[in-house]
């Protein structure tokens, strides 16, 4: 298990964020990304969840709208890494993970494309 505070994990997320291809983080679309300790129900089951309408189901949408969430859960995370460089590899993963859902690539995709 890594140690980390949330302002110091909080900056390795936007780091890892900033790495992603701009091709994928420049079609995101009024999505915020939001770091919490743990999903709702306190389990560390979760490492994240897109909270939102997938692109490929959206009817009419626009002006007004509430902003699509990707949260990403500190503590499930730190949980299961060992390392700095395991906890970048998972956030990495994580956040290719939950993106994509927004793009409206599902669970079974995304196994078979190996970012399960």
């Amino acid at each position: 298990m890594v140690e980390m505070d949330a302002d110091t994990f909080e900056i390795l997320v936007g780091d890892e964020l900033d790495l992603l291809p701009d091709d994928m983080v420049d079609g995101l679309d009024n999505v915020v990304i939001v770091v919490e300790d743990r999903p709702e129900d306190g389990s560390l089951d979760l490492l994240g969840l897109y909270d939102g309408v997938a692109l490929t189901e959206r009817g009419q949408y626009g002006f007004g709208e509430m902003p699509d969430r990707i949260l990403i859960y500190r503590e499930p995370l730190l949980a299961i890494c060992d390392d700095i460089d395991e906890l970048r590899d998972q956030v990495h993963v994580t956040l290719v993970h939950e993106i994509a859902h927004y793009y409206g690539i599902d669970d079974t995709k995304l196994h078979e494309l190996g970012w399960g």
